[in-house]
């Protein structure tokens, strides 16, 4: 039975390229490809990009940056397909090769010599006025920020029924490990591990100093509402989706009963990568 593999590559000259040849080595091997090209993310996503991966992929190759890998993680949707990200310029902290060992990787996954590490996803389910409008994932983040020119919002949050604190702040960043190094990080969050069981709560500039970053068990539930003061807020998924609400909305998010499954290669270190995308030193500065 010939194996179907998904390429998902960026809207860009060197990706396209790339993928063109890989996809004519993978058509050679007999096997069939399943190619899907990622674009800049639209407010209203087409009926195309809401179209899931087909249950037959036997993996998913990503050609692009962490963008192109998030949009390729929706793509897969609940299902436990391995997925590799192929990094192009700039060092991904998803990707997992480069793009001149490609072939050499593929060879490796093809034969089954690889193994495949889950990360824990973020469900999300939006309730207005107690019905539920709509359910998204999120591999790196839920975030909750505000228009340019709103008021600091006004963020109550819980955590397994337990009120924590109201949140004045520009927003609030809910993170997995994966994403503790994204726009968590950028707000003054940890660097989470990918493999510690967690979830990370991190006030985007807080009018309160006190309020710090926080992370919970993976197995708790956080629960989010609006003051009623609080008007021009958006929530979005991983920078891919996005709704606005308002007090009248709760918002609820949990560990996905579905992780990811990343494969992993031997060779390839966590704090290289760290080491390199965050430029940090060998030595005395």
């Amino acid at each position: 039975m010939k194996k179907h593999i998904g390429l998902v590559i960026k809207d860009d000259g060197n990706a396209r390229q790339q993928a063109d040849r890989f996809e004519q080595w993978l058509v050679k091997k007999g096997l069939t490809v399943i190619r899907r090209q990622i674009g800049i993310p639209a407010e209203k996503p087409s009926e195309e990009s809401r179209k899931q991966s087909p249950e037959s992929l036997f993996c998913v190759f990503v050609l692009g940056g962490d963008g192109t890998f998030l949009s390729a993680v929706r793509w897969i949707g609940d299902q436990q397909t391995p997925i590799i990200g192929v990094k192009f310029g700039e060092v991904g902290f998803l990707a997992e090769t480069t793009e001149d060992r490609l072939c050499e990787v593929a060879e490796a996954i093809l034969a089954n010599q690889f193994a495949t590490r889950p990360q824990i996803r973020l469900q999300i389910q939006a309730l207005r006025e107690g019905v539920e409008i709509t359910r998204e994932s999120a591999f790196n983040d839920v975030v909750i920020n505000k228009g340019a020119l709103a008021r600091l919002a006004r963020i109550r949050t819980h955590i397994d029924g337990q009120f924590l604190t109201d949140y004045r702040a520009d927003g609030l960043i809910v993170a997995t490990p994966t994403g503790s190094t994204a726009y968590s990080l950028a707000a003054g969050g940890p660097i989470i591990h990918p493999s510690v069981p967690g979830i990370l709560i991190t006030p985007i500039c807080p009018f309160t100093l006190t309020n710090r970053p926080l992370m919970v068990p993976d197995s708790a539930v956080i629960k989010i509402q609006l003051a009623e003061d609080t008007s021009d807020i958006m929530l979005t998924c991983d920078g891919q989706v996005g709704m606005k609400i308002d007090e009248r909305d709760t918002i609820i998010i949990s560990k996905s009963p579905n992780p990811v499954q990343m494969i992993t290669l031997p060779d390839q270190n966590y704090f290289d990568v760290l080491k390199a995308k965050l430029k940090w030193s060998g030595g005395r500065v």
